[in-house]
């Protein structure tokens, strides 16, 4: 099976890379390779390549900077699957799209399940949403909802926490962190075996169209946090942990509004695609034993 994966370089592009499965002819591009906000170019790489999948991990992902920057933004999230979808269909290779809880609004208060109807608060979520759809009209695709990514490389929330977590305990500061918005952590290693069941195993043409999936249970951004700096020190990554102090949204205006609760319904997507769910504070603890000392 000849997949061609976007997103080389992000931190799920790299954990696609190291799970990837036995018998997975893998063609991994990168922003060198792709500009995914040129739809023709990314139209030609599925003639020229010809894969059996496009698994679609890269996007633009800077919420904030989307609200002032929505062209860019809809041009990567929502018109490369949107090329993409057309060319498959002309090769007849099928698409899994990586989306997000963004596109929904969070005003519900309980988990949101697969088949809910969409309503993002902001640019980055509306993006995504079209992403969906441009993706769907192609028979056979697929999209993947997931929540709060983090890894052991890259740019996340993880790292950051862990970073400013030994500056403020140095300076004997606290660490401020909003409090009431909540979803579930999801770690790269976990949603990356999702992403090669989604295509394989689980990749039936009568298995559900759009599937979610994070790790179990549910959290805050203050609960996230502190959870890193717990277990950082038990993993020897930090010396002290800064004491964690709880914000409001409304203390920390951002540009784009966030869902105040986001959690996914992920158990018909696990039944679906034959994985157990691991805790996040589990799965949290497995990615701090593999950040680079």
């Amino acid at each position: 099976m000849k997949v061609l994966l976007t997103g080389r370089d992000g931190q799920l592009g790299q954990a696609l890379i190291s799970k990837i499965p036995a018998g997975v002819d893998l063609v991994a591009i990168g922003r060198a390779e792709l500009d995914l906000a040129d739809g023709e170019s990314c139209r030609r790489m599925v003639l020229d390549q010809r894969p059996d999948w496009v698994l679609n991990a890269g996007a633009y992902t800077a919420v904030d900077r989307a609200e002032s920057e929505a062209n860019l933004a809809m041009a990567v999230n929502a018109g490369a699957p949107a090329a993409f979808a057309a060319a498959l269909e002309q090769t007849g290779g099928r698409l899994l799209q990586l989306s997000t809880d963004f596109v929904f609004n969070g005003a519900q208060g309980s988990p949101y399940r697969p088949e809910q109807p969409l309503a993002p608060l902001g640019v980055y979520g509306a993006t995504k949403a079209a992403g969906e759809t441009a993706a769907l009209t192609l028979p056979g695709a697929r999209v993947l909802r997931t929540s709060w990514v983090y890894g052991p490389v890259g740019k996340n929330f993880c790292l950051t926490m862990l970073r400013l977590h030994a500056a403020k305990a140095a300076a004997g500061e606290p660490l401020a962190v909003v409090a009431d918005q909540v979803g579930c952590p999801t770690a790269t290693h976990t949603l990356a075996a999702a992403c090669w069941r989604a295509i394989g195993v689980g990749a039936g043409a009568d298995g559900p169209q759009i599937l979610h999936w994070s790790d179990a249970g549910a959290a805050s951004w203050y609960d996230f946090a502190v959870a890193i700096g717990e277990l950082g020190l038990a993993a020897g990554l930090l010396q002290q942990v800064a004491e964690v102090h709880p914000l409001t949204s409304a203390d920390y205006p951002t540009p784009a509004q966030r869902p105040s609760y986001s959690l996914l319904e992920c158990s018909s997507s696990r039944l679906a695609l034959g994985l157990e769910s691991l805790h996040w504070q589990a799965a949290l603890a497995e990615v701090l034993a593999a950040v680079p000392r």
